[in-house]
């Protein structure tokens, strides 16, 4: 059964962000706010967890593209091959916020994402899971909840996704309405960014 915790964005209580901490270290999942639409991470490397989380979206591991959540860009080189000097400065500008940028993934990628030659990169504009990433000393694993019913796409309502996820993950943490607009996704692979989906942010 999902522990639901009320932690406010405007000044998160440390015993809670604790207890996600906990969570994740113990291989928990968890549902969390960001600035976009309400989204379900992990310890990235915790393969286990990993595993967990590809069940809930009802996927092999090994095909899933979950997002690399970061507090800031100094994880890149840990995850991604060299970023030409124009790109860098086209993420620093857009960063924090409402992106997810592809980018080329190097061979130290952890365990689940074996294989992947590109991945997601995502720093989200809310002090939330920067403040998680940050007391974890890592990165998360992540992707967004989407909803079955196809006209709403995304929820937003914290109660509701703790009622449908209540028996899946171990947290939810309710920090009010979410927004119903996913993150933009650019691909940097290639020689100038493409939008690859169209979202909150504006290129």
């Amino acid at each position: 059964m999902a522990k639901i915790l009320k932690i406010y964005p405007e000044n998160p209580q440390e015993n809670l962000i604790a207890e996600v901490i906990k969570t994740l270290n113990n291989g928990g999942i968890i549902i969390y706010p960001s600035d976009t639409v309400y989204a379900i991470g992990c310890n990235i490397f915790d393969i286990r967890a990993m595993e967990k989380l590809a069940q809930i979206k009802k996927i092999k591991l090994d095909k899933a593209q979950f997002s690399i959540i970061c507090n800031d860009l100094s994880h890149l080189s840990n995850f991604t091959r060299p970023i030409e000097t124009s790109f860098f400065r086209f993420l620093k500008s857009k960063i924090p916020g409402p992106f997810t940028f592809i980018l080329e993934a190097n061979k130290n990628l952890p365990l689940a994402y074996k294989g992947h030659k590109t991945v997601g990169i995502r720093v989200p504009d809310h002090p939330i899971p920067q403040l998680i990433v940050e007391k974890l000393g890592h990165p998360i694993a992540s992707t967004s909840i989407k909803d079955d019913d196809e006209v709403i796409e995304y929820s937003t309502d914290p109660e509701l996704i703790a009622e449908k996820y209540d028996n899946l993950v171990d947290i939810v943490i309710d920090s009010g309405y979410g927004d119903n607009v996913a993150s933009t996704i650019v691909d940097l692979t290639g020689g100038e960014p493409e939008i690859i989906r169209q979202g909150k942010g504006e290129i």
